[in-house]
């Protein structure tokens, strides 16, 4: 009976769990308090906060009057004066521009003390593909490893704009990616999320929005703080130590905030989790055929590799499936169904031994930060200020057991006649004189990567007010100077030609030499025993590793100048209009040195120097114009000159509309862009081993499993992305119905010219399942061996994403509904709906991101359809309980895909048949209580938490069926599912 849909889009439906939690989250959450009149909201500073009075989802400032309470640790109230916040840069009391922002305030971060703030900030459902430590693991060659990144809407952290304090930070990487850990946590007041298109205000790469730390500026006093968290299964502990000082001197006129932080993470090298031992990927289904009615992929258990075993498989010939232990002996593999690289049934946990899970579950890290900013008050309208940070990271991860396919032991091998004459007898008898084999490489140290990155940051400024004409004006201006220094190592890569010359080891004078010191006694080659699971020896690995392993150092250096203007210009029927200009220049650098002994010929690494420049000047200005009351209007436009590719304009228009008290309206659009970062332009090329499977019927010079040197390089030919986005929504704070608050957002993002790269395997299939010559001309073979696949970024055709938010809060004194009752309670729930995420490279055939929670299409545009947050506070002195709620609804493999069983129709690149196209969404409980203490000179708080409550599993999720890497790997999406399991963490701090 055939079991499928040619489109499994009614799969990405909710769960009526995640429904009702979603549902919840709406009814019974914290977005806005009720504006004080129809033109203007007042607004605390954080979204959640169970400190602050009440909270906006929208808000653009923080009002004088919003709150007098102390936050939960005892912090000052929120200053009162004028401020902006990140969807706007006109500054005003009471405005809201009419792009969304979502706000989260200390208490908020304190009732998790998230070891890494970009861990507490990804939980935002409009937050999706981000990249942490523990998910860039396998960034070897493009140094991407041990970095946090943000990520809007999926739409990939090259699209989101990091700010801190409303200006740009260095880059941690040439991507252009801004690791979070190096703003200093402690100091962070709130973190603003705009969700929409903000490049007309802040400029390029604003197109999936803005992430804005505020730091607490004027923090007086002295706080120190220590936390540390570890694992139910005892592993994974890490440990913090920050301390920030606050001093005002000469009659408060100067300002001095320092601030320290050290990080440790105690590594996890393996992925040993129970749940990561069932052999669960995604295969090429061996039994396919184009006319019998089989799905063409395979999700499930008990596959594995077909074609290697920790310590050697023969995979041709007479001696075709036996395989090589320790101290001599050897077995007969029982092979299942066979579709290269993989095997249904057989004695897969064989060939997974020694491979499987060997990808690190949590890196080693280790994190040092200095912070020190000072001001002054030359005049009570005008401050001086200077700010300088220092970061230093250290990351250190591995990413597989490589394996090895086509190895050649010759007959005369010296360790094959050493240790296995009977298969050396074989050999003889069958007249081979040498055999091909598969190794997982059993006793040699795994492949990793150790990286530091020193980020040096200082700014200088000075802002001030005046009045123009009767009105308020406020300006500000300040130059900035980054640089970022990175020093990338691998680990445990063998030199190719050196393995190549040790392999082949055979007995000369009674010793076990190097064949090729026969005739070149003095190159210094020292054999290695490649055969068997006992491991060659120490003196092999020490020749085939070299004393130094491949090493690029790189810096990255930002220089940024920058000029704004906001004040009142006249008044109209709803208020005064208000205007905001500046003048921005910045300039991007990439240099660095690599000995060229890394160049070319190593396992992975093969670092180029990337070298390249380029220049920004812009001038932007935006208006607010209240035309009658209770009615906004807002625009901006941006002109922006780039040296690599010429001028571009972007701009927005938004407006609010509250014709009551209770309901307001608001809508965007805006015309945004992203210009090609560094990488993109002038990567010089970074190669690493992979493989791809090229089909059987392909013309080509060898089919299946091929290994090859996937060499990535920049593109100076690329132009700006182009994006067109359109939000409205609307608030609801109901007058009948105090504190409580409701907002909906609908957005529609189209990129045009987006930049991307097509994949290896993607770049296989365009050429021999599409005949489309361009990508043939990527893939290089010497002979029958596959060499290289080129990548280039490009100009994509086009990207389309659309989707609604939906937030919710309500706070209220438990006293209001029986006297009795002591304390507060407030909720704040949070609900994206992810509709479509298309990419359309103009080539192939539109592919739809949204709804995909793992398998084959995962990536940095997928993300679950249904993402939910729901935070709950109770505060009774002195404690405060918070319990979260989050997680995702149920996805697919692909969009396009056709699930069946049986009576399956024809795969094609584009409709594949599989035979599970289902993936279950996750909930995850989050608890955690904490006490004030007095005593001591200062105020102490003790925070205990505990992270999945429930210690839940992530879902099985079947990856492939290309890479070398995916038995390595979590069997499981870390991008989506938690992989640790339960986590306790206990967050001391004290203030004085």
């Amino acid at each position: 009976m055939t079991v499928f849909a040619a489109k499994i889009a009614s799969r990405r439906t909710m769960t009526s769990r995640t429904l009702l939690l979603a549902t919840v989250g709406v009814m019974a959450s914290t977005i806005a308090v009720r504006p004080t009149h129809a033109a203007q909201v007042t607004a605390t500073a954080a979204v959640g906060d169970p400190a602050a009075s009440a909270a906006t989802q929208d808000s653009e400032t923080v009002a004088p009057q919003a709150t007098t309470e102390p936050t939960a640790d005892g912090d000052a109230p929120v200053s009162a004066d004028e401020v902006t916040v990140t969807g706007t840069r006109i500054v005003r009391d009471g405005y809201s521009a009419p792009t969304p922002v979502t706000v989260l305030g200390r208490a908020e971060i304190a009732a998790q003390a998230p070891a890494n703030i970009a861990d507490f900030v990804n939980q935002l459902p409009a937050i999706a593909g981000s990249g942490t430590s523990g998910t860039s693991s396998g960034g070897l060659s493009n140094a991407g490893a041990g970095i946090n990144s943000i990520s809007l809407r999926g739409l990939g952290a090259g699209r989101t704009l990091v700010l801190l304090d409303g200006q740009r930070s260095v880059a941690s990487s040439v991507g252009g990616l801004v690791d979070i850990n190096t703003i200093p946590q402690d100091l962070v007041e709130r973190v603003e999320v705009v969700t929409g298109g903000a490049s007309a205000a802040y400029g390029s790469d604003a197109v999936g929005g803005v992430v804005n730390f505020i730091l607490d500026k004027s923090f007086k006093g002295l706080r120190i703080g220590t936390d540390q968290g570890i694992s139910s299964r005892g592993d994974g502990r890490n440990y913090k130590f920050t301390a920030s000082a606050g001093l005002s001197l000469a009659d408060d006129r100067l300002h001095i905030l320092l601030n320290g932080e050290y990080f440790k993470q105690e590594p996890v090298d393996t992925i040993d989790r129970d749940w990561n031992r069932s052999g669960y990927f995604q295969i090429n289904n061996p039994a396919y055929t184009a006319t019998n009615g089989e799905p063409q992929r395979l999700v499930g258990s008990g596959f594995g590799p077909s074609g290697y075993t920790s310590g050697g498989l023969i995979g041709s010939g007479p001696l075709r499936g036996t395989y090589f232990l320790g101290a001599g002996q050897t077995a007969r593999l029982t092979y299942g169904a066979t579709l290269s690289p993989w095997m249904v049934g057989g004695d897969t946990q064989t060939t997974l031994d020694g491979h499987i899970g060997t990808n690190s579950l949590i890196p080693d890290d280790r994190r040092i930060g200095l912070f020190n900013r000072t001001a002054f008050d030359i005049t009570p309208d005008i401050t001086v200020y200077g700010q300088l940070a220092y970061n230093r990271s250290d990351s250190s991860s591995f990413y597989q057991q490589t394996p090895s396919t086509g190895v050649v032991i010759q007959r005369d091998n010296a360790y094959l006649n050493q240790q296995y004459p009977s298969v050396v007898a074989e050999m003889l008898a069958s007249g081979v004189n040498s055999f091909t084999m598969g190794t997982s490489n059993a006793g040699f140290p795994v492949p990793g990567s150790s990286i530091r990155r020193e980020v040096y940051r200082l700014v200088g400024g000075a802002e001030g007010k005046f009045e123009l004409l009767g009105k308020r004006w406020t300006w500000n201006g300040y130059y900035q100077h980054g640089v970022t220094k990175s020093h990338e190592e691998l680990t445990n890569t063998w030199n190719n030609a050196r393995m190549a010359l040790a392999q082949d080891a055979v007995v000369s004078n009674g010793q076990i030499v190097c064949r090729s010191t026969l005739t070149d006694p003095t190159n210094g080659c020292v054999p290695i025993d490649r055969i068997g699971t006992d491991g060659p020896s120490a003196a092999a690995l020490n020749y085939i590793y070299t004393d130094d392993q491949p090493q690029r150092d790189q810096t990255i250096k930002q220089d940024v100048a920058a000029a704004t203007v906001s004040g009142g210009l006249f008044d109209l029927p709803g208020g005064a209009a208000a205007v905001a200009a500046g003048l921005e220049y910045r300039k991007e650098q990439i240099n660095g040195t690599v000995d060229a002994v890394y160049n070319t010929g190593w396992l992975y690494g093969n670092f180029l120097v990337n070298r390249g420049e380029y220049t920004v000047k812009e001038g932007f200005v935006e208006v607010d114009l209240p035309l009658f009351t209770g009615f906004n209007l807002n625009a901006a436009g941006r002109y922006t000159d780039y040296s690599t590719s010429g001028a571009v304009q972007t701009w927005k228009v938004g407006a609010t509309f509250q014709p009551i008290d209770d309901i307001r309206f608001r809508g965007t659009i805006s015309h945004d862009i992203r210009a090609p970062n560094l990488q993109e332009l002038f990567a010089a090329g970074t190669a690493r081993t992979n493989t791809v499977i090229i089909p059987a019927n392909a013309n080509a010079w060898a089919t299946g499993s091929l290994q090859f040197v996937q060499n990535q390089i920049g593109n100076r030919d690329l132009r700006p992305e182009v994006a067109d986005t359109w939000t409205v929504g609307t608030v609801v704070t109901p007058s009948f119905l105090p504190g409580f608050s409701a907002s909906f957002d609908y957005y529609d993002i189209k990129i045009d010219k987006a930049i991307g790269n097509v994949t290896a395997q993607d770049t296989v299939d365009l050429c021999y399942s599409l005949a489309i010559a361009e990508y043939c001309a990527n893939i290089q073979f010497t002979g029958s061996t596959l060499t290289s696949i080129l990548l280039r970024p490009i100009n994509f055709a086009t990207q389309r994403e659309k989707g609604f938010d939906i937030e919710a809060s309500y706070r209220f004194d438990l006293s209001a509904i029986a006297e009795t009752l002591p304390g507060k309670f407030s909720l704040h729930g949070a609900v994206t709906h992810y509709i479509e995420n298309v990419i359309d490279n103009g080539i192939s055939f539109p592919i739809d991101y949204a709804g995909v929670n793992g398998g084959s299409l995962a990536g940095t545009y997928s993300s679950p359809s249904w993402v939910y947050r729901i935070s709950a506070f109770y505060e009774v002195e002195p404690v405060t309980l918070n319990m979260v709620v989050r997680g995702f609804g149920s996805g697919v493999y692909g969009n396009d895909y056709i699930e069946c069983t049986s009576g399956c129709p024809a795969s094609t690149t584009q409709y594949r048949t599989i035979n599970d196209n289902n993936i279950d969404g996750a909930t995850y409980v989050d608890l955690s209580i904490g006490t004030k203490l007095k005593g001591l000179g200062g105020d102490t708080t003790l925070t205990f938490v505990v992270n999945n409550l429930l210690d839940r599993d992530p879902e099985l999720i079947g990856n492939g069926p290309d890479g070398n890497n995916v038995p390595a790997y979590a069997q499981t999406s870390r991008s989506n599912y938690d992989v640790i399991g339960r986590q306790f963490r206990i967050s001391a701090r004290a203030r004085f």
